[in-house]
């Protein structure tokens, strides 16, 4: 008869192997997933009726126009690792996914209502959403170190950046996962530093001197651009999505194997102890957090399992 000891120790594993799958799948729930873009992920600009330069603008990604036809003012100004797409079947794609895109920005849940002016402060990963939203200064976000964390803003009307003002990404912020979901126009300040990708219903202006990383996508007026730097960030591949998956996958089947040994010994007391566990929702974290607390819990109930197995006295092995 297996001692009271050892039942009580391989309780507590299987339901801390429980609590740790449970919370794991909650936070990955949670976790707000980036905007996709579709075709129109290659483009810096985009725009509906037309795209106009003044001076050296320095384009980094293609550059399109659809329904509308108009380039205006390249050269001077460049297009580099892109090509321009004039009312072609490319930019109309493009076009079509961008309204898909912005739709998806607009529908995001609110995590928090934002006053006009986001200058002076520091947020971390969540859906903003406001009126029209201004930028005096600075404008920090925090990824806390999450490097999956995504910044969506919904300005229902416009958005306006003040000259010289910033976006700055810190511990670990990607700009591709910055959003500005702007319901009328934007309008971006002279020689600002703007980061993330601009989902504007009618038009983009970027006055002199502005620098973007990221993206102006115009859903059905002009983008307008004065010497400006437009650079579209370099993004994680398919692949290494798809390596993270796989991880998760495998980190997933090991808990499951642990589980499985103690349920091949006594496959009554696994069946029945399952029912008590109750699994409260986080309050926060990432799927990696959650994921270590939970296989360090495993780990201590191995633990428990091993040191009472060892004080069993020996006399329950003898046939």
């Amino acid at each position: 008869m297996v001692p009271r000891r050892v039942r009580v120790a391989r309780r507590l594993i299987i339901g801390l192997g429980v609590v740790a799958a449970a919370v794991g799948s909650q936070s990955a729930a949670a976790q707000e997933a980036p905007v996709g873009l579709g075709t129109a992920d290659s483009f810096a600009v985009l725009a509906g009726t037309t795209v106009t330069n003044t001076g050296p603008s320095t384009i980094s990604g293609d550059l399109g126009v659809s329904p509308g036809a108009a380039v205006v003012g390249f050269p001077p100004g460049t297009v580099n690792d892109g090509v321009i797409h004039a009312a072609d079947a490319v930019a109309l794609q493009a076009q079509t996914d961008v309204t898909t895109a912005y739709d998806d920005a607009a529908a995001r849940a609110t995590t928090v209502t934002v006053s006009a002016d986001l200058g002076g402060q520091t947020l971390v990963a969540g859906v903003y959403t406001g009126g029209a939203l201004g930028l005096t200064g600075a404008l920090t976000l925090d990824a806390e170190g999450d490097p999956d964390a995504v910044f969506v803003f919904q300005a229902a009307s416009t958005l306006i950046t003040a000259s010289t003002s910033t976006v700055d990404l810190i511990n670990g912020a990607n700009p591709c996962n910055v959003f500005w979901q702007v319901g009328e126009s934007a309008t971006l300040g002279t020689n600002s530093e703007f980061v993330g990708t601009v989902l504007a219903l009618t038009s983009v202006s970027a006055t002199t001197g502005a620098t973007v990383e990221g993206r102006l996508l115009a859903r059905n007026g002009a983008v307008t651009l004065d010497d400006n730097v437009i650079t579209v960030p370099e993004c994680a591949s398919e692949a290494s999505e798809t390596t993270t998956t796989t991880d998760a996958t495998t980190t997933t089947a090991a808990t499951t194997t642990t589980a499985a040994v103690v349920t091949t010994t006594t496959p009554a007391a696994a069946t029945t102890t399952l029912a008590p566990v109750t699994v409260l929702p986080p309050t926060g974290g990432t799927i990696g957090v959650t994921s270590a607390a939970g296989l360090l819990g495993v780990g201590i109930g191995c633990a428990l399992l091993i040191l009472v197995a060892r004080r069993t006295p020996s006399s329950t092995h003898q046939g």
